[in-house]
């Protein structure tokens, strides 16, 4: 069966398998170079567009499932049972991991630490300072050096949560990735809070991006 939304959405469920397929319809183009396969392929050229089902797709398993702007799963979490596990793995539709995120405990607070097997390692914490208003909360993301003795500066970045949108800046302010909830053109179709959509902006790995949305779902106890 096929539900479409304007040309803009569809969602696909296979009899076969009863699975249920939602991504976003739209090609939107990117960039090409000469010297493409010679860069990561979790790097943007050009500002790229994901769907987030925040299910699994294996039966009796929490996680999300992540669709490109083409419709291909390029994304999954689906190898916990228990939104209290204090390990979870983002997978390639291949089940390659790609980050291994571990919940830490300092003191009475709680964090989120990923890595990957490129020595890349961040750690997720909330900040706890009185926003104006109570407008917005905001983490903080913190690039941890690879060796304890680098004297390499720690880079930062920050989640910025407002209502049901929350974006990610570096440490400037720029813009890296918004995510929000999906909407639909059909007003009488609503995709569940549990469909977002993500926009990374151009120059950005991606697969970082989304080891640090799923390390912020879990600290807010929403994956």
């Amino acid at each position: 069966m096929q539900i479409y939304s304007n040309n803009r959405t569809i969602i696909r469920i296979s009899p076969a398998k009863n699975m249920v397929k939602i991504h976003p319809d739209k090609v939107f183009t990117v960039d090409s170079s000469a010297g493409e396969d010679k860069i990561s392929p979790y790097l943007t050229t050009g500002k790229e567009s994901f769907t987030i089902w925040m299910r699994s797709l294996v039966f009796h398993s929490k996680g999300c499932t992540v669709y490109d702007s083409k419709g291909n799963l390029i994304y999954r979490v689906d190898n916990y049972n228990s939104k209290s596990c204090s390990e979870v793995y983002l997978m390639d539709l291949f089940g390659k991991i790609l980050f291994t995120l571990r919940q830490k405990k300092l003191r009475l607070f709680k964090s989120w630490e990923g890595y990957n097997s490129t020595g890349t390692r961040f750690r997720l914490r909330k900040n706890f300072k009185i926003s104006p208003r109570g407008s917005s909360s905001s983490y903080k993301v913190v690039m941890v050096p690879r060796r304890a003795n680098d004297d390499q500066q720690q880079s930062c970045y920050k989640i910025v949560s407002r209502k049901s949108i929350f974006t990610i800046e570096d440490g400037s302010g720029r813009l890296m990735a918004e995510v929000k909830k999906k909407q639909s053109s059909i007003k009488s179709l609503d995709l569940g809070k549990d469909v977002l959509t993500m926009m990374v902006e151009p120059q950005v790995d991606h697969s970082l991006i989304m080891g640090i949305v799923i390390a912020y779902s879990l600290l807010k106890c929403k994956l």
